[in-house]
């Protein structure tokens, strides 16, 4: 079973060298450059990524991109940014690869209080807490680490390009019949300043993109 890995990029040069130098055997990495002018690319390419870039600004767009350029049957998707281990990626796609399940989110377990910001932390749980409401789905974290079958997941249609877009994918995924999962995952503090949950600002754009893919389920 072949698996690809989606790392959404933007000024990660600190990080990626130990990021990519993380990845389980017989995993390849795609890193999709979101602007970056750190030289991330680069760095990426010098460690054996394969690296596509993405114009349009935004967590989702990134992430689609890579989704778009995979090509193995399963394809995982994390952040860039060190706050994970992707020596435990196999946690998340087996259940995927094996059939068990469609789709699976790993649960972060931080570290430590700095790992995850308390109202970042809030801001989550408030978010999974609806999504059971109207879902269904038992998860409690939406969290970027997680994984699917290439086709099942491009076949959900997914057209959120920003902060939205790992909660339509759950939410798509739950109307389509997925079997979806969580399992537990290291989470600790990234490396350099967050662009999204490590501050209030990018807390708040967030909770505002999800919050309409929740309305619109809803509609």
């Amino acid at each position: 079973m072949s698996v690809d890995v989606v790392l959404p990029c933007l000024n990660e040069a600190g990080a990626l060298p130990a990021v990519l130098r993380g990845l389980p055997p017989g995993v390849r990495a795609i890193v999709v450059d979101n602007g970056s002018t750190d030289g991330s690319a680069e760095i990426a390419a010098a460690h054996g990524a394969l690296v596509v870039t993405e114009s349009r600004r935004g967590f989702g767009a990134a992430a689609h991109r890579g989704l778009l350029a995979a090509t193995a049957d399963v394809v995982a998707f994390c952040d860039a940014d060190g706050s994970f281990d992707l020596g435990e990626l196999p946690r998340v796609y087996a259940p995927v690869a094996d059939g068990r399940a469609d789709l699976v989110l790993g649960r972060r377990r931080p570290q430590s209080w700095g790992s995850w910001p308390l109202h970042a932390r809030l801001a989550n749980a408030a978010l999974a807490w609806r999504l059971r409401r109207r879902t269904g789905v038992a998860l409690h974290d939406l969290g970027p680490m997680r994984a699917g079958r290439r086709e099942q997941l491009l076949a959900l249609g997914m057209t959120d390009r920003r902060s939205g877009y790992p909660l339509e994918m759950v939410v798509r995924g739950a109307r389509a019949g997925f079997r979806i999962a969580e399992t537990d995952v290291t989470y600790r503090p990234r490396v350099g300043r967050s662009k999204v949950t490590g501050t209030v600002r990018g807390t708040a754009r967030a909770i505002v993109d999800m919050a309409r893919v929740l309305a619109e389920v809803r509609a």
